[in-house]
């Protein structure tokens, strides 16, 4: 069975890269717990100065696996999903995201725990969870409008309409576009100029950084986890992921 995450280290950088293709790398039980156990690894191994996330060139992620939803009672503290976000928001090194194609749901919120973005031309991001019944994940709620601003943070979680690359980086969401072939070099040119740098130095700065908001950020993580799991047990989001479902397999 292939490995639905690929662990490459290089000089001080580890590279994880989401490796499920022909599901469009949607998250799913399997992959979470596989993150974050290779999160919780490198924030111990002190070989690891940085954390790169990438997917493949015309794919980031497609978000949560659908099929793992249906049926679901609620995200238990224990649940791996919760798990996952939990560690990645207090992972202490510098983590880049290298962004190509659709960016759905999760994709798009964990960039907002993310230190550099870097965005492929055909990066597509979307926050569909009101589309889908479900409300927003991540800290999101707390981080996007502090990102963009309210308006319209709301614009992007109430309508769940898809944005291009220029406009994720016209409203900050991204350090730089890139054309398509040179985004994962550029993204690992990148880790490897950071890695290079103190290690102790990089960890304290992202700390401070961080600092304001990182006990309201867990707060929240597990405000919207509870809200969610609401959601995900009511007619609204069962309806719709069915139908989702059923969309996908007729394609």
């Amino acid at each position: 069975m292939a490995l639905t995450i690929l662990a490459e280290q290089q000089d001080g950088l580890l590279i994880l890269t989401l490796n499920r293709p022909d599901k469009r790398n949607a998250l799913n039980t399997e992959m979470y717990m596989a993150l974050t156990q290779a999160l919780q690894q490198a924030a111990l191994d002190e070989r690891v100065h940085v954390l790169l996330l990438q997917g493949q060139q015309d794919c980031f992620t497609a978000g949560n696996d659908l099929a793992d939803f249906v049926g679901k009672s609620a995200l238990a503290a224990d649940d791996p999903i919760l798990q996952f976000l939990h560690t990645l928001a207090d992972f202490p090194k510098p983590v880049i995201a290298a962004v190509a194609g659709p960016a759905v749901g999760i994709g798009t919120t964990l960039l907002l725990h993310c230190d550099l973005v870097y965005l492929a031309q055909n990066a597509r991001l979307q926050l569909p969870f009101v589309e889908l019944g479900l409300v927003p994940e991540f800290a999101s709620s707390l981080l996007l409008p502090r990102a963009v601003g309210h308006l319209k943070a709301a614009e992007l979680l109430l309508l769940a309409e898809a944005i291009d690359a220029a406009e994720a980086l016209r409203l900050g969401l991204a350090n730089r576009v890139l054309a398509v072939d040179e985004l994962l070099p550029f993204a690992r040119a990148q880790g490897l100029k950071l890695a290079a740098k103190p290690p102790k130095a990089l960890q304290k700065s992202k700390a401070l950084l961080r600092q304001e908001l990182k006990q309201a950020v867990h707060f929240v993580i597990d405000l919207e986890a509870r809200a969610f799991s609401l959601a995900l047990q009511g007619e609204e989001a069962q309806e719709r992921i069915a139908h989702k479902l059923r969309r996908t397999a007729a394609s």
